[in-house]
């Protein structure tokens, strides 16, 4: 809790945030957090102040992990208790990993196959949890400190950083133990700095942006802070973020009626024609069944839907309305125009979804 902080830890977080700021500036021959934990962790050590340190936050193992199985019930009752923990970690993890491997892209100026990382999370965490490990993912903040800060460029910097970091805690636990939290908490402000698009939220680019855009990145990060679980603020993003793809898209469609239909030789219409534009799918058909002039076009209705796709049942659902309203004034409506996808798709489900729709 913030009232059991010691004063003197702030500080010490500034003093962590300088040397990380003016260091670069002098030399980048060794790695400004590397320095700034040496010269922290030495200056409480000399000094004696007694502040949080690593080994506070739990005790550090002094061994190898060993191969294990887990040892709990194969069961539903088993899968039913995990299965939402796991879910939510999969969700996050697959997520923070691809951005942070497309941050990485951008920096280094390459080319990842993202679902090649995924697979290979996937197995490092089974093979994780044989030994007694947790699942985890891409570490954003570990991964700007290994490109920008130390300049690594290969995957073997990110193998490396787990030997070192498994050697450090196994061979040198007592003395990563003394390290003050004060300076991690610097090393990480300084990352997230780095890490922020700072030109996304400025006031011109937000001026710019999609007004839906905006709303999808505030419910984003208000849930997540609010809830302090990132997988929450991911799901609610993400859902935000299809309620307004759909509500864009819906505004999409629309029915043209053709300016020439045909003609008998007294001057009367025998055919009316409709061309449909546009993606068809939930939102965008609502209002489909409402474009039509039921009482007063003539006998023959033909529907053209060669500049749209049909894309779910409600869309079939509405073309079948359409066709029995005609059908209750004694006319009859040809749909033609469909693509192969849409054509399967109608021929499935039209005529099968009930006088309900």
């Amino acid at each position: 809790e913030t009232a059991s902080i010691p004063p003197i830890v702030y500080p010490l977080v500034a003093l962590g945030i300088a040397v990380l700021v003016l260091l670069p500036r002098v030399t980048t021959a060794v790695p400004a957090p590397l320095v700034a934990i040496v010269l922290i962790t030495a200056l409480v050590q000399v000094t004696g102040w007694r502040m949080p340190t690593v080994g506070d936050q739990g005790e550090l193992p002094d061994s190898l992990p060993t191969l294990l199985l887990p040892n709990v019930p194969l069961t539903l009752e088993t899968l039913q208790v995990i299965g939402p923990f796991a879910l939510a970690m999969a969700l996050v993890g697959l997520l923070e990993s691809v951005m942070t491997a497309k941050l990485v892209d951008g920096i280094t100026d390459t080319h990842s196959s993202k679902t090649r990382e995924s697979w290979g999370q996937g197995v490092a965490n089974i093979v994780t949890a044989l030994f007694g490990g947790m699942g985890g993912c891409a570490m954003i903040g570990q991964t700007m400190i290994n490109v920008k800060a130390s300049g690594a460029r290969t995957r073997i910097s990110t193998f490396l950083a787990g030997l070192f970091l498994l050697g450090l805690v196994v061979g040198a636990g007592p003395a990563v133990a003394r390290i003050p939290m004060a300076v991690l908490v610097a090393v990480m402000i300084m990352v997230s700095v780095a890490t922020f698009d700072w030109h996304s939220v400025a006031p011109s680019t937000l001026r710019r942006m999609p007004w839906s855009e905006t709303i999808v990145m505030l419910v984003t990060v208000v849930v997540t802070v609010a809830t302090h679980n990132l997988a929450y603020g991911v799901i609610a993003g993400v859902n935000t973020a299809f309620v307004v793809f759909a509500r864009r898209v819906a505004h999409f469609s629309t029915v043209e009626r053709v300016a020439e239909p045909d003609e008998d030789a007294d001057g009367t219409i025998d055919t009316r024609v409709y061309r449909v534009h546009g993606e068809l799918f939930f939102a965008s058909s609502n209002d489909l069944v409402y474009q039509f002039d039921y009482a007063g076009d003539p006998e023959h209705v033909v529907v053209d839907l060669s500049g749209s796709h049909v894309w779910d049942a409600s869309t079939v659902a509405a073309l079948d309305a359409i066709e029995a309203k005609y059908a209750a004034k004694g006319k009859r409506v040809e749909i033609v125009g469909l693509d192969a996808a849409s054509a399967t798709r109608h021929a499935q489900l039209s005529g099968h979804l009930g006088a309900g729709h």
